[in-house]
Formats: structure tokens, C-alpha cells, sequence
């Protein structure tokens, strides 16, 4: 008669592969703690680190850097008018823009279009965007920032670090996304 009753290497193998299909959350950064980002689709970094500066033409053709901005929460949110999920997301953006601007927050829209600003220019006015469009022709932000889909959003905290990014399209107009905005202002 064989016994199947597992081993203590058996009980080993099996504890190691929960651990490793079901890590340990990690434990919540500062302000943190009445949001889940997660729930969201937000991914937290694993170290906070200052986000990167840019310098890019706002629709007006005039240079933008995020040091204009330190010490608001900002939403920096990478797009392109020929992305349909970017265009679907706009009007959300613009409504965050609109609810939480005056708190501290700030939104930033990065087009990714290539050639003449006049198009994005043109969807902007169409769409009724007051938030600020910045125009990254040669792709240079988007490489600083390792953006390599459409869209990608950043979530830079007052302190100027990366506090989350979300890949692919979010609805902004949601309670959770508004809690997640309202627990980092």
C-alpha cells in the first residue's frame, strides 16, 4: 500500500505557489489608505520617484513645463485625436477638470499627434476643452515616460512624485475615480 498523504516537501511546493500567484498586498503609501487605486485599474510604483519635467507648446504654441504646476495633484494624460478610447475619455477629463481644478488639481492633456497642431487645436475647440493640451510631436515626453500605448495616464502627487499610471481607458466620472482624485487633493 503506497501513502498519499503529502510530505513536507508536498505542503512546501504547494504554500510557495500561493505565495507566488497571490503576493502579499504591499503596504498602502501615505494618503493611500481611503482610496483603492487598485479597484480603479491604477498602478502604484513600487518607489515614488520625481516625475519627469517636460517642456512642450501648450494649443497657443507656448512652452509648458510641470514645475509650472508643482504643488497641485496633476493628471497627466497621454492621447492622440486618431485614438478612439483617448477621444472617448475627454469629456470625463474635462469634467474632472471642471469639478476638482479650483481644489488642486490640474490635468494635463499630451497629444501625441505628429504633424500640424491645428488638428488637436481643432478637436479641442470642437470638444469644448478648457483643460491644458500640450502638443509632444517628436514623441519625446512620450519616450521619457515609457508611454507605449494610447491611452496612459499619470498621476503625479503635489510632491511632484509619480503617485500611479493607468494604462488604457478609464471613465474619470466615476465615484471611484473621483474618490481616488479627492483622497490625493
Amino acid at each position: 500500500m503506497t501513502d498519499t498523504t503529502p510530505g513536507l516537501a508536498g505542503i512546501l511546493l504547494v504554500l510557495l505557489l500561493v505565495l507566488l500567484l497571490f503576493p502579499a498586498p504591499r503596504p498602502a503609501m501615505a494618503g493611500e489608505d481611503d482610496h483603492q487605486p487598485a479597484d480603479f485599474g491604477i498602478t502604484l510604483p513600487k518607489r515614488r520617484v520625481m516625475a519627469p519635467d517636460i517642456r512642450l507648446p501648450d494649443l497657443a504654441e507656448r512652452p509648458v513645463t510641470l514645475e509650472r504646476y508643482r504643488g497641485k495633484v496633476i493628471l497627466l494624460h497621454f492621447w492622440a485625436t486618431f485614438c478612439l478610447p483617448c477621444k472617448d475619455e475627454m469629456p470625463a477629463l474635462e469634467s474632472l477638470w471642471q469639478r476638482y481644478g479650483a481644489d488642486g488639481l490640474a490635468v494635463l492633456g499630451i497629444a501625441a499627434d505628429r504633424g500640424s497642431i491645428d488638428v488637436v487645436r481643432d478637436f479641442a475647440a470642437e470638444s469644448g476643452l478648457t483643460f491644458p493640451i500640450l502638443h509632444d510631436e517628436a514623441g519625446i515626453v512620450r519616450n521619457r515616460y515609457e508611454v507605449t500605448g494610447l491611452p496612459t495616464s499619470y498621476v503625479i502627487g503635489r510632491d511632484g512624485k509619480i503617485s500611479g499610471r493607468a494604462i488604457g481607458s478609464r471613465d474619470w466620472n466615476t465615484p471611484q475615480a473621483r474618490k481616488y482624485i479627492e483622497s490625493l487633493l
